[in-house]
């Protein structure tokens, strides 16, 4: 299967330490600067259909806003109740100062 990479945003639109949520080809995605790594997840808690993007990063770690379950964003695993499901991940690439996320 080949990968499909959608233009995302410019690397300088994302906060460092911080997260961002974009709309690409239909799908919510959360776009994460974490220790000069950018990283991509699906936007959408998976316990209560939550947008990530207004949760609270804390190192590699997402908090979602409305019951504090925790992802981690490298690997999209759920970290705590009440999650029981991780979030899918999408691969990312820098080139030219823009950050393309794969889509499958």
């Amino acid at each position: 299967m080949n990968d499909f990479w959608i233009d995302a945003a410019a690397l300088d639109e994302l906060p460092a330490e911080d997260v961002k949520g974009v709309q690409l080809e239909g799908l919510d995605i959360a776009l994460y600067r974490v220790q000069g790594e950018v990283y991509a997840t699906s936007d959408i808690c998976t316990h209560a259909q939550a947008r990530l993007c207004e949760g609270f990063l804390e190192g590699h770690e997402i908090e979602c806003p409305l019951h504090q379950g925790r992802f981690d964003v490298r690997s999209g695993k759920a970290m705590c109740a009440p999650l029981t499901e991780d979030l899918k991940v999408y691969p990312v690439k820098i080139e030219g100062g823009r950050v393309f996320i794969a889509l499958d």
